[in-house]
């Protein structure tokens, strides 16, 4: 029986590229994922994977690498640790992974050779099919407050309205937009643009605006046909930039500017201030 409309417009999977080195980290990353990094007591990879679950999209598929083991344990039972701890105190430190692993399954693929953001999702496919879905990286840590909603969680009510590629924006200083694709189009209303050019880390005086892409994305299933068709960009890779701007071409992709906080945890400033906040505002709550 065919989908009804309502159905389609619910978004279950989501997608997470992690098979980069973490060279911004090493040597902590020789042997340890960055998405396993914690931010006090939690790794990357479990905010992430709450984001996702939290937006209702509970179908997890990780594009992974060498060296990325510890990612498909994490989200496994330990039975020698938890039959050590079984009785004492210390069960209800693993309740929030305990939730993720009862809500959400996990798919696993492996991109073999490094060759970009747009090369790992399209190394994804097999796990996503003809469906739209999340893709989270999780380097950029997203937090929200006082009951917010989570960015996902916008993202897909912002999808559910335009049924398109949606993508998560901030401002950020001329200064820095070298190190983000960067948008620019036609506001429809204060927080909402619709895409009409987009440029991956160009120089401040080639940037078409100052809103920078963060690692949230709806992504519509064409995605995987247009990365097919894109050719090497900047560094010589798939850049998924060059894939979403065809798409806002022939079609229509929309920019979000969230609601919450933002931080690059793949910069050791950004790991570092993002511990200190969540220490701060979230685990000494507790």
């Amino acid at each position: 029986m065919p989908e009804s409309a309502a159905n389609r417009s619910i978004i279950r999977k989501c997608l997470f590229p992690v098979a980069g080195y973490g060279t911004r980290f090493l040597p902590a990353t020789k042997s340890m994922p960055k998405e396993m990094l914690p931010i006090v007591n939690k790794p990357l990879i479990q905010y992430a994977a709450e984001e996702a679950m939290e937006a209702g999209l509970h179908d997890l598929g990780f594009v992974t690498g060498r060296n990325k083991r510890a990612i498909a344990d994490h989200f496994d039972l330990s039975y020698e640790l938890e039959k050590e701890i079984a009785g004492t105190g210390k069960e209800k430190q693993l309740e929030s992974i305990n939730q993720v692993m009862e809500t959400c399954t996990f798919t696993y693929t492996r991109q073999r050779r490094m060759l970009g953001l747009g090369h790992a999702v399209l190394t994804g496919e097999t796990m996503i099919n003809d469906q739209a879905f999340g893709l989270v990286l999780a380097d950029d840590l997203c937090v929200t407050e006082n009951g917010d909603p989570g960015v996902l969680s916008q993202l897909v009510e912002l999808y559910r309205q335009f049924r398109c590629t949606i993508l998560a924006v901030q401002e950020v200083p001329d200064s820095e937009v070298h190190k983000y694709g960067v948008v620019a189009g036609e506001s429809l209303k204060e927080d909402v643009i619709r895409v009409t050019d987009m440029v991956e880390k160009p120089s401040a005086d080639q940037a078409p605006s100052n809103l920078a892409v963060i690692g949230r994305y709806i992504l519509t299933p064409d995605i995987f046909d247009t990365l097919r068709k894109t050719e090497p960009g900047k560094n010589d890779e798939i850049q998924l930039t060059d894939a979403i701007l065809a798409q806002a071409r022939s079609g229509c992709v929309m920019a979000y500017k969230f609601k919450g906080r933002r931080f690059d945890c793949g910069s050791i400033p950004g790991f570092v201030e993002a511990s200190q906040w969540v220490y701060e505002n979230l685990h000494k709550k507790r």
